[in-house]
């Protein structure tokens, strides 16, 4: 099967990508200047992987959004928690606690990113990836209008996001296709997530 091309970078992003480097490098140094003393300033440029730091670290940065599906939905915030999940139709796996601490978010339309880590990951680190992304977690109500509006996309993309509760504990909902029944988990565990999983999430404001 042919691979699909994507257009490679292009020599004006490069030249973007310089600019917005030496523009924000003079932002910060403005605030920043007197805690960086010349001498150790010549030494770190001096480094042979100065650049390559730099440059792994724009394109961890590339990588990480690469790999998105994004969805907009329309969401009725007036439900209620167990609402939201009973309009997907789906099998429920969940716990009633957990479910009235779900948060109902903002705005009557919301857009979701969708995206993969491809390794098992704790609760902890995928807030992380979610902050490389500059995401935050999706509410599960916006997850539960993707997945009621297109019930077939948890089967190929098992799905889910993440919570705290009052007490500090993390909480989840998930979607996926399990025993050839569409379902929903709605539960709290310390377990990590699974490596066949893709995360939901918002923009940050």
């Amino acid at each position: 099967m042919a691979k699909t091309m994507t257009p490679s970078m292009t020599d004006g992003q490069i030249d973007k990508v310089v600019e917005n480097i030496t523009a924000g490098f003079r932002k910060r140094l403005r605030d920043h200047r007197d805690e960086l003393s010349s001498d150790t300033v010549q030494t770190v440029l001096g480094q042979k992987d100065f650049i390559s730091a730099l440059f792994a670290e724009f394109r961890q940065r590339v990588e990480a959004v690469s790999n998105m599906i994004v969805r907009k939905v329309k969401v009725d915030r007036t439900r209620t928690s167990q609402e939201a999940l009973d309009v997907t139709g789906r099998k429920q796996y969940t716990d009633d606690d957990v479910v009235k601490s779900m948060p109902n978010g903002k705005g009557d339309e919301t857009e979701v990113i969708f995206f993969k880590v491809g390794r098992t990951i704790s609760d902890d680190d995928l807030e992380k990836e979610y902050e490389l992304r500059g995401l935050v977690p999706a509410d599960p109500y916006s997850l539960c209008a993707v997945n009621g509006n297109d019930p077939a996309f948890a089967d190929e993309h098992p799905n889910g996001t993440h919570w705290k509760d009052s007490n500090g504990k993390w909480c989840f909902a998930s979607f996926g296709r399990w025993i050839d029944e569409r379902g929903v988990s709605v539960d709290r565990d310390g377990r990590d997530w699974a490596d066949c999983c893709w995360f939901a999430g918002v923009r940050k404001n």
